[in-house]
């Protein structure tokens, strides 16, 4: 009996699933790595750019800007959000808004995994009204600043 017991505790444990309380917060993009018709590109968040993704109990938003300050001709800001769901490991964003117009409206499916501070994104970005169809991995750290 106490060996079931046991082996019972350990399944639970590899059986738990990502719940809402632990994607809240605000995190920062390090990494971006987007695969389109066999062609891989990586982008450096820490560098030229940043990217934050802020995620409650119901709502994501992201923001990203150059960090020249808009003096160059690399300026860039870019905004969007809405509602997300989360099922196990299953995340969803339902983006309503976003700088990027014809984005809107579409629905954006990833498999997340969350490992201390780390949180990686991965899946399928998908729209027709631009021509998008790619992969896209995120990986993300816990921002307390």
């Amino acid at each position: 009996m106490i060996s079931t017991f046991l082996m019972s505790c350990g399944a639970e444990k590899q059986d738990a699933k990502l719940n809402s309380p632990q994607l809240t917060g605000t995190w920062k993009l390090l990494t971006a790595t987007l695969i389109e018709k066999g062609d891989t590109t990586v982008t450096d968040y820490t560098k030229d750019l940043s990217f934050i993704k802020i995620i409650n109990d119901t709502h994501f938003a992201f923001l990203q800007h150059d960090l020249n300050k808009g003096k160059d001709s690399a300026a860039v800001f870019v905004s969007g959000g809405g509602k997300y769901t989360l099922k196990n490991n299953s995340y969803t964003e339902h983006l309503e808004y976003c700088s990027a117009r014809n984005w809107e409206g579409n629905d954006f499916v990833f498999t997340i995994t969350l490992k201390n501070d780390t949180l990686v994104q991965s899946g399928l970005e998908k729209v027709e009204a631009e021509g998008v169809n790619r992969v896209n991995i995120e990986k993300y750290v816990r921002w307390n600043e």
